[in-house]
């Protein structure tokens, strides 16, 4: 723990002494954030934050995957060429580049929780009224809308579930949480299987034939509508951001808070009496808004700009080009690949593999969509439960061996697994291989959400996080319309550029600084 200053250590012994336990205790002790974090303990408490804050985090992941589960069917009803399912997935990766840091940037001004319930909520009323779209234009609205929500609640979700941890279990713990993300991936896959191959469940609104895949898109928008109101009526603060902030009585509350779940039964009290507060920097406090209309504007815009400009300076700025690459090869390689998996399978149904059997894959647009094809979901159910290895594996090893070497070598064999994908020739290869892929893929996704949020301060986390998520929606969306455009001519170039591209990201993952147990600034 770095030392403090003559000024800090004072306090922090003032009138303390030992109990019969040897414990230490104090009347007017102040603790600093990372000495709080301990004092508060571990147990109940974090195992509660977990599934709130991993509910969230599934509930993204339903939002944005379940647009890959209905395209084989959705096509016909909207009546979408490839191109348009290329724009159509890519439609929520640009509400969430929009949204990532406009999100981000509040959250590190306004605080961590307001932000996860007002994102959440409108990432939920969006997709839901999505399902009501009679034209494909209008559903791409709406899922941009969508994406806007999504956009804010993954990046703030780790910068909030973080800071509530203990150093020495922070690597598993937010590892933990990402493997959310899978239950949210078998959810939708789940609830795919169940719902859209039951076309009993079509009914007709007059103006609308609403068919079972709408169903679908309106139980896809529950998780992210409940886990807002869970936040809004349940959860705390950051107590991190309100150090930062400088509200020492609300932060205090929450470790008191802390304390007596992750204590029950114990009854001594939170062994101190105050927090010891980082006095804010002339650049950080806001200034009162003078001039024309146009220059206090001009003012918020580059206020709102300036942490971006704070990533790419001084010691950061190396770190950040860094992850600026790696956020961009991951998100065109996974989303890219991944969005496109059941439509893949869908046309290597009758035998061969999806790049290999050309003349499936160009008769395919005029292929009935119904009866559907339930084989189609399952196979992707069993890929999303492929992640689960991956999971487990990385809560077990993450604070042992580290998030860098994790993601380098991960990244390096997601790359090998992808190429495989274009040379193998029967169906059920082609799903192996893509489990092997969900397996190992996943285990890049949990190192740089570690990574990420222990490489930057509290006052730039979110908006980094925001940032370079948007980065990674950039690549996604391309991703996306890349593959549109071509799996119909020429199925084997975005593979093949998807495996180059997380090759070259797991190389750039090894000039990352080591993160592992580090506390948090």
């Amino acid at each position: 723990m770095p030392r403090r200053g003559h000024e800090d250590t004072e306090p922090l012994l003032q009138a303390s002494h030992e109990d019969e336990d040897g414990d230490l205790v104090s009347s007017n002790k102040k603790l600093s954030y990372e000495v709080a974090v301990e004092e508060a303990g571990f147990g109940l408490f974090h195992w509660l934050l977990l599934v709130v804050c991993g509910w969230a985090n599934a509930s993204d992941a339903v939002e944005i995957l379940c647009v890959s589960f209905l395209l084989p069917t959705a096509r016909c009803d909207l009546q979408l060429s490839s191109g348009d399912m290329g724009v159509l997935t890519a439609s929520i990766f640009l509400g969430m580049m929009v949204g990532g840091y406009f999100w981000g940037y509040l959250a590190d001004r306004r605080g961590r929780r307001s932000v996860l319930v007002v994102s959440l909520a409108v990432n939920g009323t969006f997709g839901a009224v999505a399902s009501l779209a009679p034209s494909f234009w209008l559903f791409l609205l709406l899922r941009f809308f969508s994406g806007f929500g999504v956009g804010g609640s993954i990046p703030v979700i780790f910068s909030y579930f973080s800071e509530f941890q203990p150093r020495m279990r922070r690597g598993a713990m937010i590892s933990a949480l990402a493997t959310f993300w899978m239950a949210g991936n078998i959810l939708a896959a789940g609830v795919a299987w169940l719902v859209i191959p039951r076309t009993y469940l079509n009914t007709h609104l007059g103006w609308l034939d609403f068919q079972s895949w709408r169903l679908f898109v309106v139980l896809c928008s529950v998780p992210s509508l409940s886990s807002a109101l869970i936040f809004k009526l349940f959860m705390p603060e950051s107590p991190k951001f309100l150090m930062e902030a400088g509200h020492e009585k609300e932060a205090l509350s929450v470790f008191q808070r802390m304390f007596r779940l992750n204590n029950r039964g114990v009854v001594k009290p939170f062994p101190a009496q105050g927090l010891v507060i980082r006095p804010k920097n002339e650049e950080e406090k806001v200034r009162p808004s003078t001039g024309s209309r146009s220059e206090r504007f001009s003012g918020l815009f580059k206020r709102a700009l300036s942490p971006i400009k704070q990533l790419f300076v001084g010691p950061l700025a190396s770190r950040s080009v860094v992850l600026l690459i790696i956020f961009y090869c991951i998100s065109f390689g996974y989303y890219g690949l991944w969005m496109w998996f059941p439509e893949l399978f869908k046309r290597a149904e009758d035998g061969g593999s999806p790049c290999a059997n050309t003349s499936s894959i160009q008769s395919s647009e005029n292929d009935s969509c119904y009866p559907v094809k339930t084989a189609v979901y399952m196979e992707g159910f069993v890929t999303a439960a492929s992640n689960l290895p991956g999971n487990i594996f990385t809560i077990l090893v993450m604070d042992k061996i580290g998030g860098k070497i994790l993601l380098s070598v991960s990244l390096m064999v997601s790359s090998v697994s992808v190429f495989v994908i274009y040379v193998v020739k029967t169906k059920s290869q082609s799903l192996l291989v893509s489990c092997v892929f969900s397996g190992v893929s996943v285990i890049s996704w949990n190192a740089l959400d570690v990574v990420g949020t222990e490489l930057y301060p509290t006052q730039l986390r979110s908006s980094a996080l925001g940032f370079f998520t948007g980065v990674g929606r950039v690549a996604a969306i391309m991703g996306n319309v890349v593959f549109g455009q071509l799996v119909d001519s020429n199925c084997a170039v975005p593979l093949l550029l998807v495996s180059a591209l997380l090759l070259a990201g797991g190389l750039a993952a090894l000039r990352l600084p080591q993160t592992k147990q580090t506390e948090l600034a």
